[in-house]
C-alpha cells in the first residue's frame, strides 16, 4: 500500500451511516443488506463466508448448556477477519433448543427456543459486526454517535458554545471527631 492509498479500515471508517441505522430495545443495528453494498462498492472482490460447524454442517454451534453461536468470516483486500455472535431473544438472553425461564426483578420471564430464523438474523447481525472489524460503523460499536472522520460534524462539535453554570445549593454538614 502506498502512502496516498487509504487502509481498508480508513476508507470505511470515513462513512457515515447513521441515516442507515434502526433503534431496537435501545440497541442499534445496521441493515446487513446495506453495510454489504457499501463495502462492495468500495471492494468489489469483498468476500463472506458463514461459518459452518464441522460435525454437523450446520451455520452454527450449539452448546446444551450455553445455546447457539453463529460466525462469519470476511475477507477484504487479502485480510480475513473472523466474527461470532451468540443467538438472543429480544432481552438478550440466550436462546437454546428448548424454551426456559429465568427471574428478574419484575418476575419471571421466558427465553424462547430458537428457530432457523432466529439463526438467519443472527448470521446476518454477525456480518454487520464482523464488517465493523474492518470498519465499517465500527463507531456504533465504540458506543459513540459519529465517525471520526465526518468533518461536518466534528466542525459543530467544535464550535464553543456558551457554557451554562447553575449553583448548586450545598449543605454544611456536621463533623464529629474523636480524640
Amino acid at each position: 500500500m502506498s502512502k496516498t492509498e487509504k487502509s481498508v479500515f480508513e476508507v470505511l471508517s470515513a462513512i457515515n451511516v447513521n441515516d442507515k441505522v434502526e433503534q431496537k430495545n435501545g440497541l442499534t443495528y445496521l441493515s446487513w443488506a446495506w453495510a454489504w453494498a457499501e463495502v462492495k462498492k468500495n471492494y468489489p472482490s469483498a468476500t463472506y463466508k458463514v461459518v459452518k460447524d464441522e460435525a454437523s454442517n450446520m451455520p452454527f454451534v450449539y452448546d446444551k448448556y450455553m445455546g447457539y453461536m453463529c460466525s462469519t468470516e470476511v475477507t477484504i483486500k487479502g485480510e480475513t477477519l473472523e466474527m461470532w455472535l451468540p443467538v438472543m431473544d429480544g432481552a438478550n438472553k440466550a436462546m437454546k433448543l428448548e424454551a426456559y425461564e429465568y427471574q428478574t426483578k419484575y418476575g419471571k420471564k421466558t427465553c424462547q427456543n430458537a428457530t432457523m430464523f432466529d439463526i438467519n438474523k443472527t448470521i446476518m447481525r454477525c456480518l454487520v459486526k464482523n464488517l465493523a472489524m474492518f470498519g465499517l460503523g465500527h463507531y456504533i460499536y465504540a458506543g459513540e454517535d459519529i465517525p471520526q472522520d465526518d468533518k461536518s460534524v466534528a466542525e459543530k462539535l467544535a464550535t464553543p458554545k456558551k457554557a451554562e453554570v447553575t449553583p448548586k445549593k450545598v449543605e454544611a454538614k456536621k463533623v464529629t471527631t474523636i480524640k
